[in-house]
């Protein structure tokens, strides 16, 4: 392909394959936009790779997308009616063994009733309810001025979700159910800088005993910097940007991360190897969701407590395994169908993997460009990606959508990860664990935080990971979108997401 066509096809390429991938699943359904507080956004899943904690396996789900900073009064508190649920199969049947159960409590100070000021002088003096979340600056020794004190309960349940065994999880030290969640960064003068914030989040980081476990686990739930990349505003405007630079792998880095001043509010564990695996199968499969009650009746006269009545089973309403796939894998009809349904029942969705139709689309409208699609159907390379695992790698028996660790496989320390994962580990369709650059603790073994998985995804989409140029002619184009995804731009140690961006820095901005 002559240069100037191959610029063409990334500038083509990138306009239809990134849209779809705008963030890894923010707001990729038409049902989930009504309910931002339940949208899980990012799910990872990897063995720890900060120094000392390589028998460990994290696992983050973020929720409640394209958070601006400076959202007050009420920021972002989670949803006390909803069940935010992290799932792990280790039987390899597509259905959850464990899972992670958090449920949110946020109570008002002054025994309900909220902090009050006095207001008026002798017989007129009363004392009226503030309409902030806090009176005063806060420190992580002094939070004596919040309003609103957020906390959560978690439970693990083994079996069913919902008929399974369950159990509290408890704080190590002390023994107590409920944890406190760090308010959000509201800003520089109710926290201090970063420093100050940070210091203050990190005594929300509890070390907890899970019932059947043996060793400690870590629990952390707050307000993180969003952790997605993604080239947002020119994607939409069909790729607003020189070709000479999306066209060139030298310029992944070319454009700054549109998402870099959002938030994300973070729901991690670090949990023992030992305690997620089942025997010695090594391989683990993971997944996010939120459920709401199936029924609401609006309160007429609504209270902070109780805005509605909520009742009924709870309905799953958000699902998150592998990144992209209710993106630009599964057709708009059924995206809301899709985040209420479980791996298990995944087949309904099959013909959206072994016959994708991004591809295709791409060779219709943009023949002249030189982009062409795989011509191999079913596409087995995309069956293993999304659906049962790479064999030998992370395969664990079952066909369904979910993330798949191998957790035999040896961490990968941050300052020698690949952002393109596991893909160099592939040499013209086969594993090749010998090849430069092949990192196997990445995705799609798994996902770590610095994971490029747009890019890794386009370049699948397109057939990086078939045989032979006859197959997949457009395979070696190196889709990206301009903007990095990296290591580099995440903490070496739990819970790796960075402190939050402050809602005002007390210079204006």
């Amino acid at each position: 392909m002559r240069a100037k066509q191959l610029a063409a096809a990334l500038t083509v390429a990138t306009a239809l394959g990134a849209p779809g991938a705008l963030a890894s699943s923010h707001r990729e359904a038409p049902f989930i936009t009504e309910m931002p507080k339940v949208d899980g956004t990012d799910f990872y899943m990897f063995r720890s790779y900060e120094t000392g904690r390589q028998d460990y396996v994290t696992l983050i789900a973020n929720y409640l997308p394209l958070q601006d900073a400076y959202g007050g009064p009420n920021y972002f508190m989670l949803d006390p009616d909803a069940l935010y649920e992290i799932h792990i199969d280790n039987s390899g049947d597509a259905v959850e063994d464990i899972t992670f159960q958090f449920r949110f409590n946020n109570t008002l100070s002054g025994s309900g009733n909220g902090a009050t000021l006095p207001i008026g002088t002798g017989d007129q003096l009363k004392n009226v309810a503030v309409p902030l979340v806090q009176v005063g600056p806060i420190t992580a020794a002094d939070r004596s001025q919040l309003n609103v004190e957020e906390s959560f309960s978690l439970k693990v349940v083994r079996g069913n979700r919902r008929t399974g065994t369950a159990a509290d999880v408890t704080n190590a030290t002390g023994g107590a159910t409920s944890f406190l969640k760090p308010t959000d960064y509201i800003g520089t003068k109710t926290f201090g800088d970063a420093a100050a914030y940070g210091a203050y989040a990190s005594q929300h980081i509890y070390s907890v005993n899970i019932p059947g476990c043996t060793g400690q686990a870590k629990v952390f739930v707050g307000q993180r910097k969003e952790s997605f990349a993604v080239n947002l505003g020119p994607i939409f405007d069909l790729v607003n940007a020189p070709a000479s630079v999306i066209a060139n792998d030298a310029n992944r880095n070319a454009v700054p991360n549109p998402l870099a001043r959002k938030n994300i509010t973070t729901l991690a564990l670090e949990v023992p190897i030992s305690c997620l695996k089942a025997g010695t199968q090594p391989v683990i499969g993971g997944w996010t969701s939120a459920s709401v009650r199936q029924a609401r009746a609006l309160n007429p006269k609504a209270t902070f407590t109780r805005p509605a009545r909520e009742g009924g089973a709870w309905t799953q309403v958000s699902r998150l395994g592998m990144p992209l796939v209710n993106e630009v894998v599964i057709g708009l009809k059924d995206k809301n169908l899709f985040n209420a349904s479980e791996p298990k029942d995944d087949g309904q969705f099959a013909d959206y993997v072994t016959h994708p139709t991004l591809p295709a689309l791409l060779q219709a409208l943009f023949t002249e460009a030189g982009v062409r699609a795989p011509t191999v159907f079913p596409r087995a390379d995309l069956v293993a990606a999304f659906l049962t695992g790479v064999p030998n790698v992370n395969a664990n028996g079952s066909t369904a959508e979910m993330q798949r660790l191998n957790t035999d496989l040896p961490a990968t320390a941050s300052a020698q990860q690949n952002n393109l994962g596991a893909a160099a580990c592939f040499v013209n369709g086969v594993l090749t664990l010998g090849n430069t650059g092949c990192d196997p603790a990445g995705f799609p073994n798994g996902r770590r935080p610095g994971d490029d998985v747009v890019d890794i995804a386009l370049r699948v989409s397109m057939g990086y990971l078939l045989a032979n140029d006859t197959q997949a002619p457009s395979r070696n184009i190196p889709f990206h979108d301009a903007v990095l995804q990296d290591a580099s731009q995440f903490d070496a140690a739990f819970p790796y997401l960075r402190t939050p961006n402050p809602g005002a820095n007390g210079d204006g901005t």
